[in-house]
């Protein structure tokens, strides 16, 4: 058997498992490239605050914070839509706490969560409607953000805004472009749980598509510079008469 007839051979084989992989490469690739990353995360469904800390408004002092909570971790200052907040760790509960009077404002109830909702969503939509989750959490939020508000407004894409029911802080946002675009990541990489580029079944496709890319190299060469295609066409021509 020759060059020829071994690459047309395995070719078409190699072909036959792969078109349909091909073809989910280039519609997934198409749409990852097409839609801009930035709209994709969702960076356009968020205000863009520049709320500064007014010390006037800190009346809590920190070291009545360390008598009152002793052994606190990773203390921060920050604001919790315009009123500034301490937040700190202390063992496996993160708090926080209105640092004008002191008064904890964790875990976070319903109303204060859609109250940073709105005051961070950038759209015209309306809160659709509200859940608290503290476990089996989606696939579009991490675990370790629970528990977390997931507040829902019916606006263009369904997007959702999740709250950190602890640290009252925007923890993500998503909406149908991205949902659409973690199907296409995981077709694209053919790890369809845990969305790792690094996995064998993406390795041996591969493997196969460069040994089928290079075979139709073998048969490029040969249409162009050997013309032998025309003859196979005409002997499939004779078969047919």
């Amino acid at each position: 058997m020759n060059l020829l007839k071994i690459s047309r051979k395995y070719h078409r084989y190699l072909m036959l498992f792969l078109g349909i992989q091909f073809v989910i490469w280039t519609v997934s690739g198409a749409y990852m490239v097409i839609f801009d990353i930035d709209y994709i995360h969702g960076d356009s469904l968020i205000q863009n605050h520049q709320t500064k800390i007014n010390p006037e408004k800190i009346n809590y002092s920190l070291n009545t914070l360390t008598q009152d909570y002793p052994n606190p971790q990773h203390i921060t200052l920050g604001t919790f839509i315009n009123r500034e907040v301490y937040r700190f760790k202390q063992g496996d509960t993160q708090f926080m706490l209105d640092a004008n009077t002191g008064l904890q404002l964790s875990p976070l109830d319903k109303a204060a969560a859609v109250a940073m909702a709105k005051h961070e969503y950038s759209g015209s939509g309306q809160v659709l409607d509200v859940e608290l989750i503290t476990g089996n959490p989606p696939f579009e939020l991490s675990p370790r953000y629970l528990p977390a508000w997931r507040v829902n407004f019916n606006d263009f894409g369904s997007p959702s805004l999740y709250i950190s029911a602890q640290t009252g802080q925007l923890v993500t946002k998503r909406h149908e472009f991205w949902r659409t675009f973690d199907l296409m990541f995981s077709l694209h990489v053919m790890d369809y749980e845990e969305e790792d580029p690094s996995n064998w079944l993406l390795f041996w496709v591969v493997l196969f598509s460069l040994v089928s890319a290079i075979l139709g190299l073998v048969l490029t060469y040969f249409r162009i510079f050997k013309k032998q295609p025309l003859q196979a066409d005409n002997s499939l021509i004779k078969r047919a008469n």
